[in-house]
């Protein structure tokens, strides 16, 4: 569980890092910064910071702010209601990003799960995205990434984002971050 004064300090130095990479946000979006521990309690390892643009019922488009060497667990995004679950493109704006999704295995990958979650990564087939690159995940496709030494802010367009009905192969990870005072 996160408490407020750590959030707080967080999406300060998610503000910093976007100002850094020239993206320039209002106060409100910055009081809107999601950091995401995904319940595990290691931010610093396993976490991801967000912050939603817009995200109707037809498209979504955010920020996705990474520290260095920081994970965004394993996940897929699973048919729901009917429609056919979230299709998204993932763009780097700064920084490097390491994306892992399904397909053959990279013989040596640049990056290693998190201590003690090693078992809950199974996707290794590697792409690596710099500045002006982008990379497009199809839906219920298991994915994983980890920013390089730098951090990594990447643009995010997608289809309707539903985290509620992300799947995450660890068990143990809650998508929606509980914070106290």
């Amino acid at each position: 569980m996160l408490k407020k004064s750590k959030v707080k300090e967080i999406q300060e130095k998610v503000y910093e890092a976007l100002k850094k990479a020239n993206i320039a946000i209002t106060p409100e979006e910055k009081e809107n910064i999601e950091v995401a521990d995904f319940g595990l309690g290691d931010l610093e390892n396993t976490g991801l910071q967000l912050l939603v643009y817009v995200n109707t019922d037809r498209y979504c488009a955010k920020e996705l702010v990474l520290f260095p060497g920081q994970t965004c667990p394993e996940h897929r995004h699973p048919p729901v209601n009917g429609k056919p679950g979230k299709q998204e493109t993932f763009r780097c704006r700064y920084g490097k990003v390491y994306l892992y999704v399904e397909g053959e295995k990279t013989e040596n990958p640049h990056c290693r799960p998190p201590k003690g979650s090693e078992q809950y990564y199974t996707v290794w087939h590697e792409i690596e995205l710099n500045p002006g690159e982008q990379y497009t995940i199809e839906p219920n496709t298991l994915h994983w990434f980890q920013a390089g030494e730098e951090g990594a802010i990447v643009s995010e367009f997608s289809s309707h984002s539903d985290d509620e009905s992300d799947i995450f192969t660890d068990p143990r990870i809650k998508r929606i971050p509980e914070i106290e005072d």
